[in-house]
């Protein structure tokens, strides 16, 4: 036990050890270069903790793994608790049918795709391949670090799956911008958008919270509706995490007694911090709480993720990625494509059906 006799003094060390980095990260993530480039504290906590893996890995005291090891499960359950006080479902009703159907489409298509293309076509295993998809496919990072305890993955196959959506998330904070407003000779754009729609095919296809708003921010002259639609529609992709999660549990567990393996359960396995996160979400939405004391909150539950991070990030050597080769660029690459051009043609198809 963690927090056993035995085990308590470097379970504590080991946790303000992690957290010492998680503070650096957040440091980091407030300079104007990250900041215009949306990285997010999480992403730069699994650097600093992959390069502690790789590096300071021997240096340090054994009986602090105990506190690492809590941070990158216990905290990550509670942090991804309490990531519910940032959405409310008054805000998700706000975007009506046409958010809500294309973040379904789009989050269950990619997700189904990236999960088939990592294991059928790129041969990588189960657990790399579904962490890639819901990076993808719901909210980056922090959908990968969810999805990680219901699988109970390693480490590095984490951070394999962040490294994806750092690389395609940040190709599209570029990219996007170009697609609506065009190069200097092509002012009109090649989308030919509505700025509300666009605002939520940037929210439905795009991977992090923070890319998602920062393109609409680095569009000149942009309406404010086009922003609104775009962080609505991503939360509402961010809230299916929950029931997505509950599923998957419910087919791993299938999975597990019709191949009749050892450790299948009697019962169904149901990631319950899923179902607390829905419970966060609806106390939230009732109002109850000042909304400074929400943005304290989310606050603090930042820095609990970018712990989480760090932590998995501490767990990740560089040796155990051998034999993955490029197959999760591939797998990343071809949900990529499909986000783009699939969620163009699923939004326009939306707007004009409802």
């Amino acid at each position: 036990m963690a927090f056993s006799a035995k085990n308590r003094q470097g379970t504590i060390r080991g946790i303000i050890f992690v957290s010492i980095f998680a503070a650096a990260a957040t440091m980091f993530s407030e300079m104007s270069f990250f900041k215009s480039l949306g990285i997010s504290p999480l992403v730069i906590g699994i650097v600093l903790g992959i390069f502690y893996a790789n590096t300071l890995h021997n240096k340090l005291p054994t009986a602090w793994e105990s506190g690492i090891t809590f941070s990158a499960k216990k905290v990550l359950r509670f942090a991804i608790i309490f990531y519910g006080f940032r959405i409310t479902f008054q805000e998700i009703s706000e975007v009506g049918i046409e958010g809500f159907m294309v973040s379904l489409i789009m989050l269950s298509s990619t997700f189904l795709l990236g999960t088939y293309l990592g294991m059928k076509i790129f041969k990588m295993d189960r657990d790399t391949s579904i962490l890639t998809a819901s990076g993808a496919s719901v909210c980056g990072a922090a959908a990968v670090l969810a999805t990680e305890p219901v699988l109970k993955s390693e480490g590095y196959k984490t951070a394999v799956a962040v490294s994806m959506v750092v690389l395609f998330g940040t190709i599209s904070m570029f990219l996007y911008p170009v697609l609506y407003t065009g190069f200097i000779e092509h002012a009109t754009g090649y989308l030919h958008m509505t700025p509300s729609e666009f605002g939520i095919y940037v929210g439905g296809t795009i991977h992090e919270v923070a890319q998602v708003i920062a393109v609409p921010a680095s569009i000149p002259g942009a309406p404010a509706d086009m922003a609104n639609s775009a962080v609505i529609v991503k939360m509402t992709r961010v809230i299916m995490i929950a029931p997505m999660l509950i599923l998957l549990g419910i087919y791993l567990s299938y999975s597990a007694k019709k191949s009749g393996s050892q450790a299948a359960a009697v019962m169904i396995v149901i990631p319950w911090f899923a179902v607390d996160f829905i419970g966060v979400v609806g106390f939230n939405s009732f109002g109850l709480v000042p909304h400074n004391i929400v943005a304290i909150i989310n606050d603090i539950d930042t820095f609990l993720l970018t712990m989480a991070m760090t932590a998995l990030g501490m767990g990740t050597i560089f040796a155990k990625f051998k034999g993955l080769g490029l197959a999760p660029l591939y797998t990343a690459g071809a949900m990529f494509v499909w986000l783009v051009i699939g969620g163009f043609i699923v939004t326009k198809f939306v707007v004009a059906t409802f």
